[in-house]
């Protein structure tokens, strides 16, 4: 089948990767311009470019769809279907009607629940039990097209976004390449059960101690890798990466109820949470029991605003 893959991110060059790799021809791949990326802030290519210029693509980084130029470029084209995962333009009708079968869309949940921006992120958040992979016919809508194939994914009690991304690219890349070597029926959503799965504000990553142990939990799960849940320490910023609930202990919450080999323990709304992995800033991610070895942390101590 002739293609144009538009996609930007890890999650997106899976599929594109998987696409080539199962026989269809990819005639043009659309990716974001090059961003400024890293300490040096130095523009960088994306990981769909990258993917592409490794297989031999055309690539193309308009910074808008809507542009005469773009459209005509994609007409000229005559793909069978444009593929689109995690791209970061909207796709205006013109575009959307422009491949002989539309637009299709690879979607980290279950629709209709997480439209949206940061489907991974709000599932762990809300404490699902599983996600997954919606195959979508693409509307003008967010997120609101026929869908032509979900696969379920369960989400684990350690996963975090990184894990959860990496399991759902994968499951998203053979998702694809099955659904268009094997259309089913177009089934449109139940629009009374949607969710939205708005973009995430780095002012969430900000634990707030007066929480369950089990929300800050999944707090500190939906942002690993980023932006990465943070607190205060003396003031400082201090990021945590890694910590397990305490059910059984209790106490003040931001208290530092014992601070050992074993992690640092602080009290919660309810229960308390056992940090085993963190971060200050402008240091490296370290184990409970590295950090502590350069630092006076003790029970009484409290974290987060004072």
């Amino acid at each position: 089948m002739k293609l144009v893959f538009a996609g930007t991110p890890e999650f997106a060059a899976s599929a594109l990767n998987a696409l080539h790799d199962a026989g269809h021809e990819i005639a043009l791949v659309l990716t974001q311009p090059d961003r400024p990326h890293g300490r040096g802030l130095q523009k960088a290519p994306s990981a769909v470019k990258r993917a592409a210029q490794a297989r031999g693509l055309s690539v193309a980084q308009p910074e808008t769809l809507k542009d005469p130029q773009t459209l005509s470029m994609l007409a000229d084209i005559g793909a069978d279907a444009m593929i689109v995962a995690a791209y970061g333009l909207i796709l205006p009708r013109a575009v959307l009607e422009t491949p002989r079968l539309g637009c299709i869309n690879i979607h980290a949940s279950l629709l209709p629940r997480w439209r949206g921006a940061a489907p991974i992120q709000r599932a762990l958040l809300a404490g699902d039990g599983e996600t997954g992979i919606s195959i979508m016919q693409m509307d003008e809508g967010l997120d609101t097209g026929p869908v032509l194939l979900r696969m379920a994914i369960p989400i684990g009690p350690r996963d975090t976004a990184r894990s959860l991304h990496d399991r759902l690219a994968a499951a998203g890349a053979q998702a694809i390449v099955r659904a268009l070597a094997e259309p089913g029926e177009a089934r449109p959503q139940d629009d009374s059960r949607a969710t939205y799965a708005s973009k995430i504000d780095k002012r969430e990553a900000r634990i707030d101690w007066r929480e369950s142990a089990e929300a800050l939990d999944r707090t500190i799960r939906a942002f690993n890798p980023a932006p990465g849940a943070s607190t205060l320490l003396g003031g400082a910023p201090l990021k945590i990466w890694n910590a397990e609930v305490e059910p059984g202990l209790s106490g003040e919450p931001q208290t530092v109820l014992s601070a050992g080999a074993d992690g640092i323990v602080v009290a919660c709304g309810e229960g308390a949470m056992r940090i085993t992995e963190l971060q200050r800033a402008g240091g490296k991610r370290i184990a409970a029991q590295a950090f502590l070895s350069g630092s006076a942390l003790r029970p009484g101590d409290r974290l987060g605003d004072a």
